[in-house]
Protein backbone atom coordinates (compact mmCIF):
# COMPACT_ATOMS: atom_id res chain seq x y z
CA UNK A 1 0.00 0.00 0.00
CA UNK A 2 1.28 3.36 -0.81
CA UNK A 3 1.98 6.52 1.39
CA UNK A 4 -0.90 8.59 1.88
CA UNK A 5 -0.24 12.33 2.72
CA UNK A 6 -2.99 14.73 3.75
CA UNK A 7 -3.35 18.69 2.72
CA UNK A 8 -5.75 20.56 4.73
CA UNK A 9 -7.64 23.53 3.15
CA UNK A 10 -9.99 26.31 4.39
CA UNK A 11 -12.86 26.64 2.52
CA UNK A 12 -13.55 30.71 1.37
CA UNK A 13 -16.48 32.39 0.67
CA UNK A 14 -14.21 33.14 -2.60
CA UNK A 15 -13.82 29.39 -3.32
CA UNK A 16 -17.57 29.18 -4.09
CA UNK A 17 -20.35 30.05 -6.63
CA UNK A 18 -23.38 32.61 -5.96
CA UNK A 19 -25.00 29.42 -4.54
CA UNK A 20 -22.37 28.86 -1.75
CA UNK A 21 -21.03 25.79 -3.58
CA UNK A 22 -17.44 25.18 -3.93
CA UNK A 23 -16.88 25.89 -7.61
CA UNK A 24 -15.67 22.46 -9.10
CA UNK A 25 -11.91 23.88 -10.58
CA UNK A 26 -10.79 24.29 -7.00
CA UNK A 27 -10.99 21.09 -6.43
CA UNK A 28 -8.38 20.64 -8.86
CA UNK A 29 -6.72 23.60 -7.92
CA UNK A 30 -6.19 21.77 -3.98
CA UNK A 31 -5.68 18.17 -6.01
CA UNK A 32 -2.76 19.72 -7.59
CA UNK A 33 -1.73 21.33 -4.53
CA UNK A 34 -2.23 18.02 -2.99
CA UNK A 35 0.41 16.60 -5.22
CA UNK A 36 3.01 19.03 -5.08
CA UNK A 37 2.58 18.66 -0.80
CA UNK A 38 2.39 15.00 -1.02
CA UNK A 39 6.62 15.16 -1.83
CA UNK A 40 7.29 17.73 0.22
CA UNK A 41 6.32 16.06 3.14
CA UNK A 42 7.85 13.09 1.32
CA UNK A 43 11.07 14.36 1.42
CA UNK A 44 12.08 15.26 -2.27
CA UNK A 45 13.72 18.61 -2.28
CA UNK A 46 11.40 22.00 -3.66
CA UNK A 47 11.40 21.89 -7.74
CA UNK A 48 14.36 24.86 -7.95
CA UNK A 49 16.32 22.54 -5.80
CA UNK A 50 15.96 19.43 -8.10
CA UNK A 51 16.70 20.70 -11.24
CA UNK A 52 19.99 21.99 -9.84
CA UNK A 53 20.94 18.17 -8.24
CA UNK A 54 19.01 15.96 -11.26
CA UNK A 55 17.55 17.91 -13.92
CA UNK A 56 13.64 16.99 -13.12
CA UNK A 57 11.72 20.66 -13.22
CA UNK A 58 8.68 19.57 -11.80
CA UNK A 59 5.53 17.12 -12.49
CA UNK A 60 3.11 18.25 -14.85
CA UNK A 61 -0.26 17.14 -14.80
CA UNK A 62 -1.46 15.06 -18.70
CA UNK A 63 -4.20 13.66 -17.80
CA UNK A 64 -7.32 14.36 -14.93
CA UNK A 65 -10.43 12.87 -13.95
CA UNK A 66 -12.55 13.66 -11.12
CA UNK A 67 -15.83 12.30 -9.93
CA UNK A 68 -17.75 14.34 -7.32
CA UNK A 69 -19.95 12.97 -4.56
CA UNK A 70 -20.82 15.61 -2.16
CA UNK A 71 -20.86 19.29 -1.85
CA UNK A 72 -18.43 21.75 0.13
CA UNK A 73 -18.94 25.39 1.42
CA UNK A 74 -16.98 28.12 3.09
CA UNK A 75 -16.36 27.82 6.59
CA UNK A 76 -15.79 23.86 5.90
CA UNK A 77 -12.70 22.48 6.42
CA UNK A 78 -11.54 19.84 3.86
CA UNK A 79 -8.99 17.34 3.82
CA UNK A 80 -7.48 15.84 0.44
CA UNK A 81 -5.55 12.82 0.71
CA UNK A 82 -3.00 12.17 -1.45
CA UNK A 83 -1.32 8.44 -2.69
CA UNK A 84 0.82 7.36 -5.95
CA UNK A 85 -1.94 4.63 -6.87
CA UNK A 86 0.38 3.55 -9.46
CA UNK A 87 4.51 4.05 -10.74
CA UNK A 88 4.84 3.39 -14.68
CA UNK A 89 7.73 3.77 -16.65
CA UNK A 90 7.35 7.84 -17.29
CA UNK A 91 4.46 8.48 -15.37
CA UNK A 92 2.73 8.19 -12.24
CA UNK A 93 -0.92 8.37 -11.46
CA UNK A 94 -1.99 10.12 -8.05
CA UNK A 95 -5.02 9.35 -6.21
CA UNK A 96 -6.96 12.07 -4.09
CA UNK A 97 -10.12 11.51 -2.46
CA UNK A 98 -11.29 15.11 -0.92
CA UNK A 99 -13.12 14.68 2.41
CA UNK A 100 -14.88 16.75 4.63
CA UNK A 101 -14.27 14.83 8.10
CA UNK A 102 -15.06 11.35 7.34
CA UNK A 103 -17.44 12.43 4.11
CA UNK A 104 -15.99 11.81 0.96
CA UNK A 105 -16.57 14.91 -1.41
CA UNK A 106 -15.04 13.82 -4.43
CA UNK A 107 -12.56 11.86 -5.45
CA UNK A 108 -9.89 12.24 -8.46
CA UNK A 109 -7.05 10.66 -10.39
CA UNK A 110 -4.09 12.73 -11.75
CA UNK A 111 -0.92 10.93 -14.48
CA UNK A 112 2.06 12.96 -13.92
CA UNK A 113 5.28 12.76 -15.48
CA UNK A 114 8.52 13.51 -13.95
CA UNK A 115 10.12 16.17 -16.28
CA UNK A 116 13.23 17.57 -17.56
CA UNK A 117 14.27 20.38 -19.46
CA UNK A 118 16.21 19.34 -22.61
CA UNK A 119 16.54 22.77 -23.43
CA UNK A 120 18.57 26.31 -22.08
CA UNK A 121 15.65 28.77 -22.49
CA UNK A 122 16.51 31.83 -22.02
CA UNK A 123 13.80 35.29 -21.65
CA UNK A 124 14.89 38.38 -22.34
CA UNK A 125 13.17 41.76 -23.64
CA UNK A 126 14.11 43.35 -27.30
CA UNK A 127 13.39 47.05 -28.06
CA UNK A 128 10.33 47.10 -30.70
CA UNK A 129 12.18 48.62 -34.12
CA UNK A 130 8.34 49.27 -36.04
CA UNK A 131 8.52 47.19 -38.57
CA UNK A 132 5.75 46.90 -40.84
CA UNK A 133 5.02 43.06 -39.97
CA UNK A 134 4.56 44.15 -36.34
CA UNK A 135 1.78 46.31 -36.94
CA UNK A 136 -0.95 43.85 -36.82
CA UNK A 137 -2.76 45.79 -34.04
CA UNK A 138 -2.13 49.72 -35.15
CA UNK A 139 -4.75 52.40 -35.30
CA UNK A 140 -4.44 53.73 -38.47
CA UNK A 141 -4.61 57.44 -37.80
CA UNK A 142 -5.97 58.84 -41.12
CA UNK A 143 -9.13 56.92 -40.86
CA UNK A 144 -9.46 55.75 -37.20
CA UNK A 145 -9.92 52.53 -37.68
CA UNK A 146 -8.66 49.73 -35.59
CA UNK A 147 -8.35 46.58 -36.38
CA UNK A 148 -6.13 43.23 -35.51
CA UNK A 149 -5.72 42.27 -38.59
CA UNK A 150 -4.97 45.55 -40.57
CA UNK A 151 -1.67 45.90 -42.06
CA UNK A 152 -0.33 50.02 -42.52
CA UNK A 153 1.69 48.58 -45.85
CA UNK A 154 -2.21 47.18 -46.99
CA UNK A 155 -4.09 50.36 -46.76
CA UNK A 156 -6.37 50.87 -49.85
CA UNK A 157 -5.45 54.89 -49.45
CA UNK A 158 -1.52 54.38 -49.31
CA UNK A 159 -1.91 51.77 -52.59
CA UNK A 160 -3.13 54.21 -55.04
CA UNK A 161 -0.03 56.36 -55.37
Amino acid sequence: MSKTVVYEVQVMFGDCDPAGIVFFPNFSKWMDASSLNFFVKCGVQPWRELVKTTGIIGTPLLEINTKFVRTATYGETIQIHTSVQEWRDKTFVHKHVVMRGETVLCEGTEVRAFCISTLKIQIASKPLQSPTTLKLCAVDVTTQFFSPFFHFSNHPKKRQA
